[in-house]
């Protein structure tokens, strides 16, 4: 006859009150940034939005998009600058966040952090090409003959496939719906936050992997495709990160007396 041990929820992490000024500013840090990098990156994507119907425009041919880049002059440069540096403030919390959660031994959340942080430089790789590779090519575009411009096109078809589809959408959005849920599922197990961040980490991770849809059909003409996947995805996926460093801006560690010393 075998028993089985009913599962018991792992305990809290704590620390001694003497660490805890320490750990609730590293909190703070990690929770103001994750809160800042979702915030700022979404300010940034809604005037890039405005001015550059991003994100529609990325499916546009060249023809499309350079002569509209070239009219958006130096000020939709520096908007795609913003875009990509907000962006990249989340490196650091994804960094950070094992060492807040008192797991930094974890070597799945281990795993996790590192697919992340190289899923923010893949990211930013693909936003920044719109301020150090696309310049060019739209002057040359828009100054160009016929000839030229046939050649630039297909430059452009090269690096933004390269660049945009494959490293920052594909590679960049993958990884980081792997932290994501990798998080989400330490969450649930662990309750180091609270369970509804690792439930609703899960939902959107979903929505958003299925933006990989209108990734994959650029190209496999056909692949199938779901529109709003995108929107709800990558917007939801932005408000999860910003209620993740709300949270942890809110949440105090949960403290220990010191041991005693018998007489």
């Amino acid at each position: 006859m075998t028993s089985h041990a009913a599962p018991t929820t792992p305990p809290p992490v704590t620390y001694a009150a003497a660490d805890v000024p320490a750990v609730r500013r590293l909190r703070r840090i990690t929770g103001g940034l994750f809160a800042a990098g979702a915030l700022t990156f979404g300010l940034a994507a809604t005037v890039l939005s405005s001015t550059f119907n991003w994100p529609d425009i990325l499916r546009e041919p060249a023809s499309v998009v350079l002569p509209e880049f070239a009219d958006g002059g130096s000020t939709l440069v520096w908007t795609w600058f913003a875009v990509a540096w907000t962006y990249g403030i989340l490196l650091v919390p994804i960094l950070l966040l094992p060492a807040v959660l008192g797991r930094h031994g974890d070597p799945v959340l281990r795993a996790a952090t590192f697919a992340g942080a190289i899923s923010v430089v893949l990211s930013m790789a693909g936003f920044l090409r719109w301020v150090f590779v696309v310049p060019p090519l739209a002057r040359d575009y828009v100054a160009g003959d016929e000839t030229t411009k046939a050649a630039v096109a297909a430059a452009w078809t090269a690096q933004h496939q390269y660049g945009g589809a494959l490293l920052g959408e594909h590679l960049g959005e993958l990884l980081v719906i792997a932290w994501s849920v990798t998080l989400s599922v330490v969450i649930l197990r662990s309750r180091v936050l609270p369970t509804w961040l690792g439930w609703t980490g899960l939902l959107v991770s979903v929505l958003y992997f299925l933006n990989q849809g209108d990734i994959m059909s650029t190209a496999i003409p056909g692949f199938p495709v779901w529109d709003l996947a995108g929107l709800l995805g990558s917007t939801g996926w932005g408000l999860w990160v910003a209620a993740l460093g709300v949270t942890l801006l809110l949440r105090r560690p949960t403290t220990v007396p010191p041991p005693r010393i018998a007489p």
